[in-house]
């Protein structure tokens, strides 16, 4: 696989304000920012909740539950989306008057995702709720939704991911990607569908006189944006303007010190400072964490940390998140080495081969096959998708993808072209999805997916590309920026965060770490100074040598060590000069 380092085009970076340093400018100015307006987070600026088709009908439904104190229960997913719109919605619900709430989330390996009749089997039918809520799930759930009118249980379909050719009969639907659907941002993750209901639910309510007869204070549903902030960030959505607000504005709660006890301790688990905290710890120290209990565990442990007001408990329940974490990651290195291992034995000649790559081992963990599936996307540049054991009989796969190929569109078409009833379960969008397959059907699948891949895939796609925001001049690579650049915006999917590239000259190179996979590079400046370069995951090449000249791919950071903090560049890619 060859790598080519494209610069981002930061033209007009010179309009934007002057006391933003040269760099900054033109890290925004490559990411669309034409003003400092365009960096300003506004509650009230953002999209008004009716512009989302089925609002009206979902919001009438919820204040009714609310007004005549229904039971309702949410039925939530068993991601950090899921964890976190789980809890915005309980603890909404709560704050806008209602009283008789409970949750229930599926275990991805007995009841499979989102509403499932094997889901609903688990309600007991003499404590039933009156009306079931899905968060960031339930677009799919058709038999589900039937199964619970079939018990009389009213249904409200809260999602985000794309809908297939048949909607459920849900008794009111929102999900800003259903066709006809105007609202202007497509991006948001679940738990921002959910925020959006509440705020829709509160005007309901307003217009009632709910508040009133209760002789309760409107409540400030912004108190959970923190939990919002993190759910879009983990979701790895699309940080367009509105998520941008969503995400900065959960961030300041954070740094203010405001943030709910479960994240609060989960942060303080995970050794980050919440003053200071970045988008970037939000998706790879706090999600995980939050993540690792519905891939080996329970969700509800997640859910439930998150729930928490004393800070005792939360701590307590982050630290079982964290031993779970763990154990995750010591499965996922096992998982990732089995599959590199047959990553080998692949031969790249075969040209349809090398387009994507369908693995499977007996032995793996379904819960985990999701960061496998990444992980090798991520070496190899292309499309991967990772299966393991099922229900009886079945195998699970994960899918993730690479720009430039649809793997749900991909997925479609194998569904159009296989035998009938071969691929019925599937779903998710462009960069990632799931499905549920025979185990006896998983060579023909192979097959038909190599086959949908060679039919649709540009072969331009497949050369990676190293998207970088410039080389910095000698005196830019200072702690100064290092210290600004994470908190200047909330970076992240479509948003990204602020990668460089510069050739330099190896003074020395080492390997470090328990297992010798990290290399701490000296590199020399044009200024005569030097700077550490830490190599996370890389083993020395045969042709880094002391002396060399080098192509660097790198993001700025902050070291401490022994209470001095000084700038160190974190080395995406190694490349000879």
């Amino acid at each position: 696989m060859t790598e080519k380092i494209v610069q981002r085009d930061h033209s007009g970076w010179e309009k934007l304000p002057t006391s933003w340093p040269a760099s900054l400018r033109r890290v925004l100015a490559a990411r669309g920012i034409q003003a400092e307006s365009d960096l300003t987070y506004a509650l009230a600026d953002l999209p008004k909740p009716d512009l989302m088709m089925g609002m009206d009908e979902a919001s009438q439904l919820l204040a009714q539950a609310v007004s005549e104190q229904w039971r309702i229960m949410i039925v939530a997913d068993f991601d950090t989306d899921g964890a976190t719109s789980c809890a915005v919605a309980l603890r909404g619900l709560r704050m806008l008057g209602a009283k008789y709430l409970d949750y229930i989330v599926p275990n991805r390996f007995v009841h499979g995702y989102g509403l499932t009749p094997e889901l609903l089997a688990e309600i007991p039918a003499d404590n039933q709720p009156d009306l079931l809520v899905t968060v960031d799930n339930g677009i799919a759930s058709i038999q589900g939704v039937a199964a619970a009118h079939d018990r009389g249980m009213k249904v409200l379909v809260t999602d985000h991911h794309l809908p297939g050719d048949k909607l459920p009969d849900a008794d009111a639907i929102i999900n800003p990607n259903q066709r006809g659907d105007k609202f202007p941002s497509k991006n948001m993750a679940g738990v921002g569908v959910c925020f959006y209901l509440l705020l829709a639910l509160r005007q309901q309510l307003r217009t009632q006189g709910w508040f009133e007869q209760q002789q309760i204070s409107e409540p400030k549903l912004q108190t959970l944006l923190d939990l919002v902030a993190l759910g879009t960030v983990a979701d790895v959505v699309p940080l367009d303007k509105l998520n941008r607000t969503l995400v900065n504005l959960g961030l300041a709660r954070i740094r203010a010190g405001r943030a709910c006890a479960g994240i609060n301790a989960l942060i303080q688990v995970a050794g980050r400072e919440f003053r200071n905290l970045a988008s970037q710890d939000m998706g790879f120290s706090i999600a995980p964490r939050l993540n690792a209990a519905g891939r080996l565990e329970d969700m509800g442990m997640g859910i439930e940390a998150l729930l928490m007001d004393d800070m005792t408990q939360a701590l307590s329940a982050a630290h079982t998140l964290d031993d779970i974490n763990k154990q995750r990651r010591g499965v996922e290195q096992e998982m990732q080495a089995q599959a590199l291992t047959m990553l080998d034995r692949i031969s790249l000649q075969d040209e349809q081969a090398a387009l994507g790559y369908c693995l499977f081992d007996p032995d793996w963990h379904q819960g985990v096959i999701g960061l496998l599936a990444s992980r090798i996307k991520e070496k190899q540049h292309r499309p991967v998708i990772a299966f393991a054991p099922g229900n009886e009989g079945e195998v699970k796969g994960s899918a993730r993808s690479i720009p430039g190929i649809h793997i749900r569109d991909v997925l479609a078409l194998v569904a159009s072209q296989a035998p009938a009833g071969m691929l019925t379960r599937f779903g998710g969008h462009a960069m990632a999805a799931g499905l549920t397959l025979d185990a006896e059907d998983l060579p023909l699948f192979e097959r038909l997916f190599l086959d949908a891949l060679k039919q649709t895939v540009d072969p331009a796609v497949l050369q990676q590309e190293i998207i970088s925001d410039g080389e910095l001049e000698a005196d830019e690579i200072s702690l100064p920026l290092a210290e600004l650049l994470p908190t200047a915006a909330p970076w992240g999917q479509g948003f990204s965060e602020p990668l460089f590239h510069g050739t330099f000259v190896v003074d020395t190179v080492r390997s470090v770490g328990q297992q010798q996979d990290h290399l701490r590079l000296m590199l020399g400046l044009e200024n005569n100074q030097q700077i550490t370069a830490m190599a996370f995951r890389h083993y020395q090449p045969d042709w880094l040598k002391q002396g060399d000249k080098v192509t660097v791919c790198y993001r700025l950071a902050v070291n401490e060590f022994r209470q001095q903090r000084s700038v160190q560049m974190i080395v995406d890619t190694l490349l000879p000069a």
